[in-house]
């Protein structure tokens, strides 16, 4: 005998609307969970954070991360796939990575922040509510 078990009833129907209308878009929020699971690493951080600053190759992001060069070519090799960061060709057979666009910095500049009032027991402040956009 197979029961079937509704789901409760919502305390708040119209809440419940709501933020469901605000989820985006399923293939979206896919890219958005591959692109926080990217940035779940300290080192692959660490390595977009040198990228802020400037284009490097794998052995320069190497020191500048102390990893080895194996560790960062495995680790731009997640965030190539995820499109943080893509290779520029330079000088012959040398391969430079940079950020594959702005908002990589965007999103490190909005964590620092709620970092910053984690660390510090801020409170929340105002923030402009923004439209998601469906295109």
């Amino acid at each position: 005998m197979t029961t079937s078990t509704k789901p409760p009833a919502a305390i708040d129907v119209e809440a419940v609307d709501d933020a469901r209308a605000g989820l985006p878009d399923p293939r979206i929020l896919d890219l958005v969970v591959e692109a926080f699971g990217a940035l779940s690493d300290k080192t692959r951080a660490k390595i977009l954070y040198a990228l802020v600053r400037r284009s490097l190759c794998v052995r320069d992001l190497a020191l500048a991360v102390d990893a080895s060069e194996s560790a960062v070519s495995h680790h731009l090799r997640l965030l190539r796939d995820r499109r943080l960061v893509r290779p520029v060709r330079r000088d012959g057979n040398q391969i430079e990575y940079r950020l594959d666009e702005h908002h990589v910095a965007a999103l490190f500049r909005e964590a620092e922040y709620h970092a910053d009032h984690v660390r510090a027991g801020l409170p929340d402040h105002p923030y402009p509510k923004t439209e998601r956009s469906d295109s």
